[in-house]
């Protein structure tokens, strides 16, 4: 495991602000914080991290969803969220653009908001248009987990936490989710929790 950074929690101002665009000349010099992005979301451990998590108000993010995080879900489990293993990669000023109007709502935790988990309702597909760290053009569609990703770190780098787009009523400790929730249905959850549709 190589060097790791701090991440930074809710109430810090930089994770309020809209980061600012990456230049073309600044890219040759990315890869050392690269580098330390990679090793701090793989040792927190989380699928995704925007730079402005470790205090670097800048438009990067890097993503992994590698199959071991996915030990405790079952195969339906997996098959309903859509989640699949996501290699590495890394977007510098990303833009992401919603495809279609379906929305899914499930639950969503932050590295930069520890220990907490909530429901989050989500566009189900995007695109997402960016550089990646050699500053060449990439561009993918995603469905599903994916998806949700490339929002929740997107919205890192405008300034946007998970929190702001919850269902407020879901709000609860990872371990009160663990202990109470798991294999529960969203629809079941808020239900129980008072959380309905006005």
């Amino acid at each position: 495991m190589g060097a790791t950074l701090k991440i930074v929690q809710l109430g810090d101002p930089v994770l309020r602000r809209v980061a600012r665009a990456i230049t073309p000349d600044e890219l040759p010099v990315l890869s050392p914080l690269v580098e330390l992005m990679r090793e701090t979301m793989r040792d927190a451990p989380g699928v995704g991290l925007a730079a402005p998590q470790v205090g670097e108000s800048v438009q990067l993010v890097v993503i992994e969803d590698p199959p071991h995080l996915h030990g405790g879900l079952s195969a339906e489990e997996l098959a309903e969220r859509e989640r699949a293993a996501v290699p590495f990669h890394v977007l510098v000023n990303p833009t992401l653009t919603i495809l279609g109007d379906e929305v899914i709502e499930a639950f969503e935790g932050c590295l930069s908001f520890a220990g907490m988990t909530m429901v989050v309702p989500r566009a189900r597909r995007v695109r997402v248009d960016a550089l990646d760290e050699s500053g060449q053009p990439v561009s993918a569609e995603a469905s599903g987990w994916y998806a949700r990703i490339l929002q929740h770190e997107v919205d890192h780098l405008r300034g946007v936490v998970c929190c702001d787009r919850m269902r407020p009523r879901t709000l609860m400790s990872t371990e009160a989710f663990g202990r109470r929730w798991r294999g529960k249905s969203v629809s079941d959850i808020r239900s129980a929790l008072g959380d309905t549709d006005a």
